[in-house]
């Protein structure tokens, strides 16, 4: 596999520039910013070409402005790709609220969906990875640490708002399948509860769930205003739990459109 100080080489032969030539480019740029950390003397273009020595930050720009490179592709040759920047930066935590500043850097590409089937109807809940045709690259890098092997998405409809407000209509929701067990304790509040994706002869739902006795409950939101469901452990397929969600926050007026006119 071609090395990055290869690939640097090749672009400048390409060009036709001999070592001295552009060395005397380097010195040109240094020239313009009073900084002789832009210059590339003879030796130091050969090592990084032929040794795979890496180049300073200065001179890499200086390359990059000589070859008419875009800095972000030649940082990827040498390991450091910007378009992993958003992600790497999600992995970590930070304790206190900030801005997110990545600039250029946040528009790399993920795999997303961008033509769904025609019958997909918005009003009900519905497992969007089955009702995907077509996936397209778009700029969404903030998603790209997620596994798509493991994740799916839903869709909440317009019409459920049976986890009402953790889970708004019209949401679209993330289900990491690997969780598809229920678990009835361990946490300290509604926002640490799990929720499970299900799949039933009525279609799909979203819902807090336990399982008692060959059945299994499903728990809305005290807040919806719906009433528990209770059906067979056999007749329910648990597709997942819910780990991310993307939502609107302009629902309440709806809500209460909806409980004025029950």
């Amino acid at each position: 596999m071609e090395d990055a100080g290869q690939k640097l080489k090749r672009v400048r032969e390409r060009l036709g520039l001999r070592y001295r030539d552009v060395e005397l480019a380097s010195v040109r740029i240094a020239e313009r910013h009073n900084n002789d950390e832009f210059t590339l003397g003879l030796s130091r273009l050969a090592d990084i070409e032929n040794k795979g020595t890496i180049p300073t930050l200065y001179r890499l720009y200086s390359l990059c402005a000589i070859y008419r490179l875009d800095p972000a592709e030649v940082l990827a040759w040498y390991g450091a790709d910007l378009a992993n920047l958003p992600a790497d930066a999600a992995a970590l935590e930070l304790t206190r609220t900030h801005t997110v500043e990545f600039g250029a850097a946040a528009y790399g590409n993920v795999r997303v969906p961008i033509s769904l089937d025609p019958g997909f109807d918005i009003r009900k809940t519905s497992y969007l990875s089955r009702m995907i045709q077509r996936w397209g690259r778009l700029p969404l890098l903030l998603l790209d640490n997620l596994n798509p092997e493991q994740h799916r998405y839903a869709f909440i409809g317009t019409d459920d708002w049976f986890m009402y407000p953790i889970l708004q209509p019209g949401s679209l929701v993330l289900i990491d399948e690997s969780r598809n067990k229920i678990v009835d304790s361990g946490w300290n509040n509604e926002y640490e509860r799990p929720i499970y994706f299900l799949e039933h002869r009525d279609g799909h739902c979203c819902a807090w769930c336990s399982e008692s006795g060959g059945q299994i409950i499903l728990q809305p939101h005290p807040a919806a205003m719906c009433s528990p469901e209770v059906r067979l452990a056999s007749e329910v397929d648990i597709l997942g739990q819910v780990t991310g969600v993307a939502t609107r926050l302009d629902q309440a007026k709806r809500r209460r459109a909806r409980a004025a006119s029950a």
